[in-house]
């Protein structure tokens, strides 16, 4: 009998469509990694299985990037197991080729990435006979049971969703193009002098690392100016109130810095103060309702950008604890959405949910929300709404919510995200909040440079009347400005006392994840063409689930590094964007590339642009960039280069950098250096500025991580100044040291109050900080150390990120680090890095193997043949 396979993108999603198939089509019995009836074969993916790589020909190993084998354009595209995935996929395979299945039901999630996880897992089992067995398509934007039943009623056909498909493979294969051609392009460039300067770029990385640079140069141009404010006491019948001079003419401008309230002159300042100092002013004010609605349902990027925010979790670690929180307990939906709204269908289940927080005992201050989810039911706030419930709102998946499942055991940062959505949900439902403003006019007639003036201050004030949505968080009907008095209709005020701060003009704030997810999230508005502003308007730079993992590779690449809840951009993002600008392709650096892409792929999906002509412009780019490169023949690319503050060690003149080096200019009137110069990237690691100065100045720093030797391999080491009379001058070698020498210092006790903490040490509850080569505790360096914890910084050529150590501090275990290299046999591993208890040291712990299948009982054996 012929059936049906169907493959859903998750295992949890594969078990909802057997619960609703199982009344309309029979019981399905279970099996490792499928379910079965008389008419389906129930199975799933666990996301992509499968991946793109270059054909043989084409795959050119790390060390051998250059420009001899670029630009890379296969003819065709091969595919690959992803290593993590192998089981899952041969499981899937399996059922494929299976031939009592003639038909293949796609029910991977509804949008572009569903498509392509289905399309590739199909090419890769059937190979040249793909589109052999019938295809048809599942759309679902709701997972009642109702809805999937109601999907299998209207099954699309495959071309329907050919134009779909098409821009998924596309939008892939693009990405791969022009990710390894710039890629290995910008190495090649880059390591022309020696050593291996991996330096990678990408549609979406590249665009979200030239906002951070970009932030950054304002940053490093502002120059700050004075200005002055002039605030009052006022003395009314009720109390004192205070108001804020402003100029009531004031327009605004192209200078960004200049505002109604600030004063640019400190003698006009003075006067100003001077003038309404024992005055009395006439009181004027105007009070207007104002209604603030809730915000909106959680999507994965709102949910990073609020838990950096309150919590200063990165994008990372809330994506981690939001997908332990649907997979392992089953407390949330699915978290990796871009939608904020629930299919609209979804009242009843919304409806249950508030039940289950209202009803369950939910541990610690969950308990608290109970009373408000039963007010929602009661008070009939749940109902039909295109605000919450709007299908034309949802791709893939819809907002993040609770499940029906109350939560058990939580640990403390789950509880917290948990809680984030829980308190969201609830919110959504309430009335908006009520507030009373109140701008309030203090107007007082003077004497200023010898003429009548009317000087103004002003007075805002909020007081929430209504707290409607805002109870759920606790904050109930209460004046939110204590200071504002009442007055009446222009009453007389005293002026009791005048305050003149002199302040300074600040630079732009670095971004945080929080605003940096914004930012990628909003990308499109930075783009002036229209049409490409639209096509980005949904979609921004990257998607949820993928940003995170944007932000990391460009921390993991040394792009930039967090300092606090900062994100800074490194020398190499600088040297990045000065390249890429120099060789005229800046496309790589903005987002107008995706919304390029974007709209391209909206036309291919409607059938009004073809895949092979989008391929070709793809291909041409790819192929532009390897050339603008390859070309290059001048001797340092322009840009906006810095001088040092250390002279020359050889001469005393000015050092300046340029694109490759830090050279000596000579000294002041003396156009000619002394040759004195070093290369800004020793062995594929940028220098900081002042890591060049303090080299400069010292002749020594170090020890630095990030190194890679030719073959691409990390390592650590010291950097010194060495004088060689041969050439009677200076020169840079690397000084590999002894490690434990160094640690164990000469003596003197270590100052780390310029460090931050990584955590506890696992030994004497001490700090440890990142010291030398090695992580260390405070307590373990100096000549009166008393705890003897250190763990290396590189482990086997593994870097040990900061991040990883923080996590090992903490849970006293790393994620799998894929990056080992045995002293033994060179070949790579992975393992976890653990703290064991038992001998006080840092260890591997492996990935436990998959158990082995029974053995099968043996069959009868046949009767030998003779030989």
């Amino acid at each position: 009998m012929s059936k049906s396979l169907v493959i859903a993108e998750k295992p949890s999603v594969a078990q909802d469509i057997v619960r609703a198939l199982t009344p309309v089509a029979g019981k399905f019995e279970k099996h490792a990694d499928h379910f079965e009836n008389e008419q389906y074969i129930v199975t799933s993916a666990v996301g992509h299985l499968v991946e793109i790589r270059a054909p043989e020909a084409y795959d050119v190993k790390r060390g051998k990037w250059s420009f001899a084998h670029l630009p890379v354009v296969p003819p065709h595209f091969e595919l690959e197991p992803i290593d993590k995935g192998k089981a899952r996929l041969s499981a899937v395979v399996k059922q494929i080729k299976r031939k009592d299945v003639t038909q293949l039901i796609n029910a991977c999630d509804a949008g572009r990435e569903g498509e392509l996880i289905f399309r590739l897992i199909e090419q890769y089992a059937l190979g040249a006979k793909s589109g052999a067995k019938p295809i048809q398509r599942l759309w679902l934007q709701s997972m009642t049971p109702q809805a999937i039943r109601d999907g299998f009623d209207k099954l699309r056909s495959d071309a329907e969703m050919m134009g779909l498909a098409q821009a998924a493979r596309s939008r892939s294969e693009a990405d791969w193009l022009v990710g390894i051609n710039g890629t290995r392009a910008m190495t090649a460039f880059n390591s022309r002098d020696g050593g291996f300067f991996l330096t990678t770029v990408g549609r979406v990385q590249t665009p979200t690392l030239s906002i951070v640079v970009e932030r950054e140069e304002k940053i490093r141009k502002h120059v700050s100016r004075p200005y002055w404010e002039i605030r009052a006491d006022f003395g009314a019948a009720a109390g004192l109130y205070e108001g804020k001079w402003f100029d009531p003419a004031f327009k605004k401008n192209e200078d960004a810095e200049r505002r109604a309230d600030r004063i640019w002159n400190e003698a006009e300042a003075t006067a100003i103060a001077d003038a309404v100092r024992g005055r009395t002013g006439t009181v004027t004010e105007e009070a207007k309702p104002s209604n603030q609605a809730s915000p909106l349902l959680y999507d994965l990027t709102t949910l990073q950008r609020e838990a950096n925010s309150r919590f200063g979790f990165s994008a990372k670690t809330t994506l981690s604890i939001a997908q332990a929180l649907y997979e392992k307990h089953k407390v949330l939906t699915y978290p990796r959405t871009d939608a904020r709204a629930l299919p609209e269908d979804y009242v009843g289940v919304a409806k249950e949910t508030l039940a289950m927080i209202a009803d369950e005992d939910l541990p610690g201050p969950l308990r608290a929300l109970s009373g408000h989810a039963r007010k929602a039911l009661n008070d009939g706030y749940v109902k039909p709404s295109k605000r919450i419930f709007d299908n034309s709102k949802i791709s893939d998946h819809f907002a993040i919510i609770p499940t029906l499942q109350a939560p058990k055991s939580l640990t403390e940062i789950e509880a917290k995200l948990y809680d984030l959505v829980v308190k969201r949900f609830i919110a959504v439902f309430y009335p908006s909040a009520e507030f009373m403003v109140t701008t309030r006019i203090t107007k007082v007639p003077t004497q200023l440079d010898g003429r009548p003036q009317e000087l103004q201050f002003q007075t805002n004030g909020k007081v929430l009347v209504n707290p409607g949505w805002l109870a759920v968080y606790g904050k109930e009907a209460q004046d939110e400005d204590a200071n504002l008095v009442p007055v009446q209709p222009n009453e007389k005020v005293s002026v009791e006392e005048v305050r003149q701060a002199a302040l300074k003009t600040k630079p732009p704030a670095r971004y945080s994840e929080a605003t940096l997810l914004s930012a990628m999230e909003g990308a499109g508005k930075l783009i002036d063409d229209e049409e490409l502003k639209a096509a980005m308007q949904e979609k921004g730079l990257g998607t949820p689930a993928t940003r995170a993992q944007v932000i990391e590779g460009l921390i993991l690449e040394k792009y930039m590094y967090r300092e606090g809840r900062e994100l800074i951009p490194t020398a190499k993002a600088f040297q990045l964007m000065t390249l890429l600008r120099g060789l005229a392709v800046e496309d790589l650096t903005k987002p107008e590339l995706t919304g390029q892409w974007e709209h391209q792929l909206a036309q291919m999906e409607k059938g009004k642009l073809s895949r092979d002509e989008f391929m070709a412009g793809i291909a041409e780019m790819a192929q532009r960039i390897v050339k603008k490169a390859k070309e290059y023949d001048r001797d340092t690319i322009p840009g906006d280069y810095a001088t040092l503050a250390a002279p020359c060690p050889n001469c005393g003149g000015v050092v300046k950098e340029n694109y490759r080096r830090f050279a000596c200019a000579g000294k002041e009137g003396n156009a000619e250096g002394c040759g004195f110069s070093i290369t800004k990237i020793p062995a594929g690691r940028s220098f900081e500025l002042p890591e060049a100065e303090a080299l400069l100045r010292d002749h020594q720093i170090g020890p630095l991580e990030g190194f890679r030797s030719k073959a691409g391999w990390p390592f650590t080491a010291e950097l010194k100044l060495v004088r060689d009379e041969e050439i009677r001058n200076w020169k840079l070698e690397f000084d590999f040291g002894d490690d434990a020498k160094k640690d164990e210092g000469d003596g003197e006790p270590v100052d780390f109050s310029g460090q931050a903490s990584f955590g506890a040490c696992p030994k004497c509850k001490g700090h440890v900080y990142e010291h030398g080569s090695n992580y260390v505790c405070e307590h373990a360096v100096g000549a009166h150390a008393t705890c003897d914890f250190k763990t290396g910084a590189v482990i086997l050529q593994q870097p040990v990120s900061h991040e990883q150590m923080t996590q090992l501090l903490a849970t006293g275990k790393t994620d799998l680090l894929d990056g080992f290299v045995s002293n033994k046999t060179k070949r790579k591993f992975k393992a976890f890095l653990v703290y064991d208890r038992k001998d006080g040291k840092v260890i591997f712990e492996f990935e436990p193997r998959a158990a082995r299948p029974a053995a099968k009982a043996p069959a009868k054996k046949a009767a030998a043949k003779p030989s």
